[in-house]
């Protein structure tokens, strides 16, 4: 236990506290057991940490250790938590536990068993409470942790201190909120940075680098996490890759199941799997025509990447400015409310219809509906109908 709770400590000192997750604020500590999901390199470890350094007691009440730790090839979690508990142990902090192939039975074991013990854990997007062993659906409280948004990029990279605008806010003051940012800096300036590398916080190690490193991160995602949470072959994660190909070239995708599903060389009912999985690895963002009652076995009317970094990482000779553009707005507002597709306009979102477009873009393709508004780029600060898209990016 000594060199785990050295270990713990280092990592302990070695976390920074100068820049914080909005997600942080949104989390109920209190909770017993808590679970935070989010793509490789979101930042999900950072997070847990700087918790513990900032609010957690020091010295052996407090433990930090990742469950692909070679401690554990001769020991349990229960073990561990047991001799923790004894030792006076009060917070128990678990990354990783996807990379623990027993993790959801024996976490449930504690949690039913050591009721003055706190833990929080850290896994990949691929996991499902309601799937695992143990029924942790009923237990544990869990959060995700998103992408940076665009406000959480300038407050990083500018040294600002934005906060998060609610959306209700956006729709009625959006100028004055604009006026009010564009007096600090000015977004415009630093928005298609954002879109080409801005999205995960490992762009900091060095922005020249990160496109090769997101690709890399997305051949791990369905190398490892994938077979991790889904029992699939190796012939399927590359009939995936192939998938993820085909999709990325052709963003918005409008899929053809029947025709996708024959080039690929898979069943329909396969491919929709498929299509499940990279969304639920967060790499594509599939929309539908109706969010109510979506059935499993449901084609999407249109897929996007998730976020414009994988545009330019998996495909950057077949990007354009307006599918960029869509695909921020999704990305960022989808964190708030649900989003789907509508053919009035270019998507729906908590009753307001929004059209996506630059500068001079207008209302003439909705101007014949309620709470119908354009989200336009290259503008700073907008009036009644027409909204910055940038601003969009400070909803979280």
């Amino acid at each position: 236990m000594e060199q785990l709770f050295e270990k713990s400590y280092q990592k302990l000192m070695r976390t920074p506290m100068q820049f914080k997750r909005y997600l942080a604020s949104q989390i109920d500590w209190n909770s017993r057991l808590i679970g935070i999901k989010g793509a490789r390199g979101a930042g999900k470890t950072t997070l847990l940490l700087q918790y513990a350094k900032e609010h957690l007691p020091k010295g052996k009440q407090t433990l930090y250790i990742s469950l692909d730790d070679l401690f554990f090839t001769a020991n349990t979690l229960v073990d561990l938590a047991d001799t923790f508990v004894k030792q006076g142990g009060k917070f128990l902090l678990l990354d990783e536990v996807h990379r623990y192939s027993n993790w959801s039975q024996e976490i449930k074991n504690i949690y039913d068993d050591r009721p003055d013990l706190k833990m929080v854990f850290t896994g990949s997007l691929m996991l499902h409470l309601d799937r695992a062993k143990g029924d942790l659906s009923r237990r544990a409280v869990m959060y995700e942790l998103p992408g940076l948004s665009f406000r959480e990029y300038l407050n990083y990279t500018e040294k600002c201190d934005f906060g998060p605008i609610a959306f209700g806010d956006l729709i009625t003051s959006h100028t004055s909120i604009a006026m009010e940012i564009t007096g600090q800096l000015r977004p415009l300036e630093h928005f298609s940075d954002y879109l080409h590398y801005g999205y995960y916080p490992y762009f900091m190690e060095s922005p020249k680098l990160y496109l090769q490193k997101l690709a890399e991160t997305i051949s791990l995602a369905l190398s490892i996490d994938l077979p991790s949470s889904q029992d699939i072959s190796y012939a399927s994660i590359e009939k995936i890759r192939l998938l993820l190909h085909v999709v990325a070239q052709s963003v918005p995708f409008k899929p053809n199941i029947s025709k996708l599903s024959e080039r690929i060389g898979i069943s329909r009912n396969s491919l929709i799997h498929f299509l499940r999985y990279l969304e639920d690895l967060r790499i594509i963002k599939s929309l539908y025509a109706d969010t109510k009652g979506i059935g499993i076995l449901q084609k999407p009317e249109k897929i996007y990447l998730h976020h414009p970094n994988l545009q330019y990482a998996l495909a950057r000779e077949h990007s354009n400015i307006g599918t960029i553009r869509e695909s921020f707005f999704i990305n960022q507002a989808e964190v708030v409310a649900p989003l789907h597709y509508t053919k009035a306009g270019d998507f729906f979102m908590d009753g307001h219809i929004f059209e996506i477009g630059g500068g001079k873009k207008t209302l003439k393709q909705v101007k014949h509906l309620e709470n119908a508004f354009v989200a336009a780029d290259d503008i700073e600060i907008g009036h009644a109908y027409k909204i910055p898209l940038w601003l969009f990016g400070f909803l979280y």
